[in-house]
């Protein structure tokens, strides 16, 4: 080929050669350009788009309730409705919907997916997807235009704050960015062949499945085919070309109509339905009534949201016809009319959108990547400008070091500003996605509990952040338009999904106030509500925050007060700092979920407890107590609740040490009878439902132990037979309850003021404390009373709201272990008798004997009675010397390490000032002797874990 020459494509049309359309400087020529390599360009993408998704807040309610809520409905069957997907309006695709579902969907196969993280797998998929076409595109820009103009366009796109939104935005418009981006790619890729075709289906694609006015944005590149065969006569070929794209367009079509017609159950053709409501509704309807901007408002949007950029972007057409009118070798038409026509697209979407009297900014995604490429090509031509040497230019006149500064000034200030601002809106609007995180936590909220939202309803992150059937609701505030309803959730003889073609009542396309889509406050568990100082409660949205007789405090976060921020502040990230002056400063209001206090009536709930199967090949005889060793090697000793989920077939463990804690319980009861065992009437009902339930758990549990009959049960081994039936009992029911078991028991209840009261025990083999002591005590005072450590600090709040959310369905399990320096099981004699007063580990003989050491633990089990709502404490203790566990490998040094780990508080508290100098000095020698005899401390965690 001569030099000089253009490649030809398949049809004749002349190719253009790179860095024709955007000329490079002369002191460039030659020189190699910068470039950074697609797969680096991918993960500097996908890496900016996942943070992202992980902490950019959701702008728009229209992302959550017309696709996270339809979503999630096909996900777990129930959510929110809005009026677009009533089969009588039907301009909401469920093929758009279900495409995510399914992504989902594949997530849910995962044992360890909860709905909070199916949220955020989408998003990162959706961040995944976008770094992928804009890596598409910017290879692209690398063979068509200029790596230079290629590594501008990724910095357009990591470092916009219009890009950190949409990236990851489950939406339409940003569905349609996606496949704008590859359009792009294969209309302005001419090498290796005209691509119209894939260029159509992608345009068509994004315009289909996701927004419809999105393939406007291929409009200039049809009319430049257009224009193109008929001045090179190839019009067949252009024309085959539009068929095929056109093919592949109306395949698309012919499944989402399929897949609509199919939820709808009517045929929906859902992009007709879109524009037909958008351009031709007529007074009343259409988006209009949902609010008009004036004509400025996507410049103004787009300065904020791309600064510097979107002036670029504007200039590039005039810059493109200077460069081309001011270069010595002026290039050909096509290749100016080639770079026009990349330019366009941003344009004609700026003007069409700008005409139209309701603006949001969600509606410039599709145009994001278009802006990107033209800021792109503008940067690169000025540069090129900048980089001139020719006398004739004033610019060559400029010493080199001063137009440096002003650029890197230039970049470096639209960087920063974008990041800057990034960063502001993420701290500044991200409490609607934290508030709701205590939710997921065990025991706080239970299925059938209605999260209320008043005049927070537009920023509801979505029904993927609450916990399973956990349903949110709206109460009246001042908003008079029309809320979203509910999904119908009939499953029974009506087929898949039937809440997609149910129609549902209430909805209508003119924004008008539907009452039924509210909820009675009394019906509210949780509430989520904002607080501004400065804000004017009124009858519809008073202050719930400052109602603390009614709602107490989840959570809360901060959330930006707009109205006593500055400009500044609002616009981009301010620390708050002392040298930052006050009025400079953000200023922040509360955003907090709130749940109500009046929850203390308990109302029965149908659950019932799995059937247990037996307990393999258990023996009284053979079966030996479980090697529970609850501690951990130092240095540091954690002082929390240790929960663990509880499986149900091990509620009760029963093993060859039955008959001694039998014959104990037995004889304690005699001679202590109610200073140990006792029920207070108000809690009768609850210690009957106990008896029930170990009535009905034994039997199935330990069937060679225990017979169920039809009043109670038979003891197969001491000849007991229990009637739980008749009334009078024989005896208290925690008294027998008491001999079933080898734990000792205590049920609490919740009183009206919400504190939990011990009203329930059979206390007999605790070893250090005595039911007398406690009964009747709300759970505090139990624990402060007894010196617990750290108790106010670390352990009271997360108890008190353990107990008012643990669900009968939720039980768990946790372990404790004390030393003690006598061999009694059921009173330790070394701190004082057992009815005596002022006693301690203070009375303790100090430093006994080593064979005097005994190791003591504890395995309590948590769970809640569905009937009456107490909460039933199991505490079986195991007791062995401390001689004995010494044998077992791990064990002394473990200890010993454990020991040493106790704080002061805690020291205080086990008593180890009795007994440390000789336990510690005996479990370093067996520690040293296991060592010497070959244990391997690297495998530790190979042969034991923790409770064993």
């Amino acid at each position: 080929m001569p030099r000089g020459e253009k490649p030809a494509g398949p049809d004749g049309v002349t190719l253009v050669a790179e860095a024709d359309i955007v000329s490079v400087s002369k002191c460039t020529r030659g020189e190699e350009a910068p470039q950074i390599e697609p797969i680096i360009a991918f993960y500097i993408f996908l890496g900016a788009h996942v943070l992202a998704a992980q902490f950019s807040p959701i702008q728009d309610c229209d992302e959550v309730f017309n696709y996270w809520e339809p979503t999630h409905y096909l996900n777990h069957g129930y959510g929110l409705q809005t009026w677009e997907y009533s089969p009588e309006y039907a301009i909401r695709s469920w093929t758009y919907t279900g495409i995510h579902a399914s992504i989902v969907g594949i997530w849910q196969l995962f044992p360890f997916s909860t709905k909070a993280t199916e949220f955020y797998f989408l998003r990162v998929i959706l961040a995944f997807v976008c770094a992928l076409c804009e890596t598409r595109l910017y290879s692209t820009i690398v063979r068509t235009l200029n790596p230079r103009v290629a590594i501008f366009f990724l910095m357009v796109m990591v470092f916009s704050p219009g890009m950190f939104h949409a990236s990851a935005a489950y939406l339409p418009s940003s569905f349609a960015m996606y496949c704008t981006m590859l359009g792009l790619s294969a209309f302005m890729d001419w090498k290796g062949g005209v691509r119209t075709a894939q260029g159509v289906f992608w345009f068509a694609f994004g315009g289909l499945i996701g927004w419809p006015f999105g393939a406007a944005l291929m409009l200039p590149f049809l009319a430049e085919e257009v224009l193109l065969a008929s001045m090179t006569g190839q019009v067949w070929d252009a024309f085959l070309r539009f068929i095929d794209g056109g093919a592949r367009a109306f395949t698309v079509l012919a499944l989402q109509l399929c897949i609509d017609t199919f939820f709808y159950k009517k045929l929906a053709v859902v992009p007709f339905n879109i524009v037909l409501y958008n351009v031709f509704s007529g007074a009343n309807k259409g988006p209009n009534i949902y609010g008009t901007e004036p004509w400025h408002f996507y410049i103004r949007n787009l300065l904020l949201n791309f600064n510097i950029w979107f002036v670029l972007a504007i200039v590039a057409f005039p810059l493109l016809l200077l460069q081309h009118f001011s270069r010595t070798q002026s290039v050909s038409r096509q290749t100016l009319l080639r770079g026009l026509v990349f330019v366009t697209p941003f344009y004609f979407w700026l003007g069409i959108f700008t005409l139209q009297p309701h603006k949001e900014e969600r509606f410039m995604y599709p145009a994001y990547p278009a802006l990107a490429l033209n800021a792109a090509m503008s940067m690169h031509i000025l540069l090129a400008y900048l980089g001139s040497t020719n006398p004739r230019d004033i610019v060559s006149k400029i010493p080199p070091q001063l137009k440096l500064a002003f650029v890197s000034i230039a970049v470096l200030g639209a960087l920063d500003f974008g990041v800057l601002r990034i960063i502001g809106m993420a701290t500044a609007y991200s409490a609607p996605l934290k508030v709701y995180s205590p939710l997921q936590h065990p025991g706080v909220a239970r299925p059938g509990d209605n999260v209320c939202l008043g005049k927070e309803w537009y920023r509801f992150p979505s029904s993927y952040i609450l916990p399973d059937k956990v349903k949110a609701k709206f109460i009246k505030s001042e908003f008079s338009g029309l809320l979203p309803g509910e999904f119908s959730e009939a499953n029974i003889g009506f087929g898949f999904y039937p809440g997609a073609w149910l129609m549902p009542s209430g909805m209508n396309d003119e924004n008008k106030e539907d009452p039924g889509k509210y909820t009675d406050i009394k019906h509210c568990t949780f509430l989520v509500d904002s607080y501004f100082p400065d804000t004017t409660p009124s009858e519809h949205e008073p202050n719930y925050m400052l109602d603390t007789e009614t709602w107490e405090s989840v959570k809360c976060e901060p959330f930006l007060n707009t109205a006593q921020t500055s400009t500044i502040g609002r616009l981009l990230w301010i620390p708050d700092w002392p040298i930052i002056p006050e009025r400079y400063r953000r200023k922040w209001g509360q955003y907090c979920l709130l749940h109500r206090k009046d929850q203390s009536v308990w109302i029965p709930l149908p659950f019932k407890r799995p059937a247990a199967s037996p307990y393999p090949d258990w023996s009284l005889s053979t079966t030996k107590p479980l090697p529970y060793r609850p501690f951990r090697y130092g240095p540091k000793y954690n002082v929390t609740m240790g929960l663990r989920t509880m499986h149900w077939d091990d509620w009760i463990e029963l093993d060859n040490q039955y008959p001694k804690f039998h014959a104990l319980k037995a004889q304690r009861i005699t001679e202590r009878g109610k200073k140990c065992c006792h029920t207070a009437p108000e809690a009768f009902d609850g210690a009957c439902e106990l008896l029930e339930e170990l009535c009905d758990y034994l039997p199935q549990r330990y069937p060679s132990l225990y017979r169920k009959t039809a009043v109670g049960m038979d003891n197969l081994v001491t000849g007991e037979t229990f009637d739980i039936v008749e009334r009078p009992l024989k005896e208290d029911p925690m008294q027998m309850a008491a001999r079933f078991v080898q734990d000792d028991l205590a049920i609490m209840f919740e009183r009206p003021d919400g504190q939990y009261y011990l009203l329930a025990g059979a206390i007999l083999l605790a070893g250090f404390w005595r039911l007398e002591d406690k009964f009747g005590m709300p759970l505090s005072e139990i624990h402060t009373s007894g010196d617990v450590p750290q108790f106010k600090e670390k352990l009271e709040k997360g108890m008190l709201n353990f107990f008012k959310r643990v669900m009968p369905d939720k039980a768990v399990l946790r372990n404790n272990y004390f030393i003690q320096v006598d061999g009694e099981l059921a009173w330790s004699s070394s701190i004082g008798g057992e009815d005596e007063e002022g006693i301690g580990w203070f009375t303790a003989e100090k430093n006994k004997k080593i064979g005097w050491h005994w190791f003591r633990s504890e395995r309590q089990s948590l769970r809640r009675l569905p009937r009456s709502g107490g909460v039933v404490f199991t505490i079986r203790t195991y007791f062995h010397p401390i001689t004995e566990i010494c044998d077992e490998p791990y064990v002394p040094g473990r200890l010993a390490s454990a020991v040493r780990s106790w704080g002061d508080d805690v020291s205080k508290y086990k008593g180890r000032e009795q007994y440390q100098d000789v336990l510690l000095e005996y479990l370093d020698r067996k520690h040293e002797e296991q060592v010497a005899n070959g244990l391997d401390m690297t495998k530790e965690d190979e042969v034991r874990s923790y409770p064993y």
